[in-house]
């Protein structure tokens, strides 16, 4: 299966912290589809890899659109690789891994402009760069052996053993992180790459983030007003796509 593009989606119970993702991210917020359940992140310049979404349900998280050229074949791929069909309908696949991280097959659009990071105030600059699929560690291998061969992406070792990464097409906006948690639930959160963690973590608490945990050097964990995580980390951005 080739990955044309890649879209993080943020899925809240409701719409108030949608003008937080719009501040942090520096996009503007499209008109709204679906009902008024989705809408589209819309960057400065480029084509766009984050929507919002109201979900039916209190507690707020993220997941990851593979966008495709053909999504039944993709389907059947995915089922075969031990997925399993949660909703279908033309042009949108909804799965589950086979450790139950959510995703969708959607339809590709053309999209092929990726976003080049942000300079804000302080001088930093920073992008959201990276999906983490959070993973109980006694499932973690085959997951992330799912998530290779899905994808076909690259396969890069990290220096600390909780941490795996699959590396698409450089010209597409997101990669995977596999991390491998303790007892729990499995998820998704994004990562923000920055080239000054201290200011940046300072502008989300200003509009409205909480700091959870500090690594200093390397990543700060933070929650947004929905109550869900994500982190900030001291990845170079790269610059305008």
């Amino acid at each position: 299966m080739r990955v044309r593009w890649v879209t993080g989606f943020l899925d809240s119970p409701g719409r108030e912290v949608e003008a937080f993702w719009s501040a942090v991210t520096g996009t503007t917020l499209s008109e709204r589809r679906g009902g008024g359940t989705f809408a589209t992140l819309l960057p400065v310049e480029g084509d766009a890899f984050l929507r919002v979404q109201v979900i039916g349900s209190p507690y707020p998280g993220s997941h990851v659109d593979l966008h495709v050229a053909d999504v039944p074949v993709a389907a059947g791929e995915a089922e075969g690789l031990g997925a399993s069909v949660v909703f279908s309908e033309p042009g949108l696949v909804v799965l589950r891994s086979p450790a139950g991280v959510p995703f969708c097959l959607v339809q590709w659009d053309g999209e092929t402009r990726r976003p080049g990071s942000q300079r804000w105030p302080g001088g930093q600059s920073s992008i959201v760069d990276q999906l983490s699929l959070d993973v109980p560690a006694g499932e973690y291998d085959a997951e992330y052996e799912f998530w290779a061969a899905l994808t076909g992406w690259e396969r890069r070792k990290s220096d600390l053993p909780e941490f795996a990464f699959l590396q698409g097409d450089p010209g597409l906006p997101l990669r995977l992180l596999l991390q491998r948690i303790g007892a729990g639930p499995v998820g998704v959160h994004l990562d923000f790459a920055c080239d000054g963690v201290d200011a940046e973590v300072t502008r989300h608490v200003e509009l409205g983030a909480t700091v959870v945990r500090r690594v200093p050097g390397d990543w700060t964990t933070l929650r947004d007003p929905a109550g869900r995580e994500y982190c900030v980390t001291a990845r170079a951005p790269r610059g305008r796509g």
